[in-house]
């Protein structure tokens, strides 16, 4: 699959959110009890380890520019790593999955205070749909620490989206996901002594399993949007959670019921308009008269 045509772009990104659940089932599959720490160091090393020959000289000369603004980031990352594997490990795959797909619309309000954007009454329906939609999802009176938990998560997500306008240019996303883990070690293997667990072999084999299929959904997204446009086919990330859906159903047997196939609905469809729109207006703009020419 090369990824240059529309359709071979949002194959990949089907197959990558697949690898993405993969990911996630090897979080799943540890025990509620497992030492959370020791998995988030361990996984931040493995990914260094399986990056470190990727990168270029060149990236080695400059690896640290920035270094402050990624530093923050990738401790931002720790936490929702932490907030996920709680997540993962208490509540079902798809319902995990469905609250973390609320980053996007946490994303827009963020943007709006922090970079004082402004959002379209389409975006507006898609933070006020997306919040009731998770609501939704979780019910109130089921709002525990697992649920808490998955809406960490989506937020710390967002907040490290916002961030990547901070990064310096020119870095590849290969650069800065080997920073992300790279930065975020210390504090990790830190909390992993302050927690004093056994080093567990199935730990271990959690870790390098989500650290793999991670890396290959990654994979999997960069060749999809290098050679066509995000708004293109950005809708094929949503197919991540019907794989959600029927990997918790075959693997776990959980069947998602009604509250969450409507919260889920309340968080996607919006999200979904959005991209369609973009779309749209990219086509009108390149069907005006003179647009070929300007162009040019």
């Amino acid at each position: 699959m090369s990824g240059k045509t529309v359709n071979s772009a949002i194959l990949l990104l089907i197959i990558g959110n697949a690898l993405a659940i993969v990911s996630d089932v090897f979080i799943k599959l540890m025990e509620p009890e497992a030492p959370v720490f020791q998995f988030a160091f361990l996984r931040n090393l493995i990914t260094v380890l399986l990056l470190m020959p990727l990168l270029k000289r060149a990236e080695y000369g400059r690896l640290f520019e920035g270094f402050v603004v990624h530093a923050i980031r990738s401790h931002v990352l720790l936490a929702g790593l932490l907030c996920m594997v709680v997540a993962l490990t208490t509540l079902p795959l798809a319902t995990a999955n469905a609250v973390f797909y609320a980053a996007p619309v946490i994303l827009m309000v963020l943007s709006v205070l922090v970079y004082g954007e402004r959002l379209s009454p389409l975006s507006v329906l898609a933070v006020i749909s997306g919040f009731a939609g998770v609501l939704v999802i979780l019910r109130p009176t089921a709002l525990d620490f697992s649920a808490l938990s998955a809406l960490g998560t989506a937020f710390c997500l967002a907040v490290a989206a916002l961030m990547v306008r901070r990064l310096p240019s020119g870095q590849s996303t290969l650069h800065k996901l080997f920073l992300n883990s790279l930065l975020a070690i210390p504090a990790s293997f830190a909390l992993a002594m302050w927690e004093g667990a056994p080093w567990r072999w199935e730990i271990i084999a959690s870790a390098v399993g989500s650290a793999v299929f991670i890396l290959g959904y990654n994979a999997s997204v960069l060749k999809g949007y290098k050679h066509v446009d995000a708004n293109q086919v950005t809708s094929a990330e949503y197919t991540g959670l019907i794989w959600a859906i029927a990997v918790g159903w075959l693997a776990f047997g959980e069947i998602p019921d009604l509250w969450f196939l409507t919260g889920s609905l309340m968080i996607i469809v919006p999200l979904v308009l959005i991209g369609l729109n973009q779309r749209r207006k990219r086509r009108l703009i390149h069907r005006r008269p003179g647009a070929e020419a300007q162009g040019a």
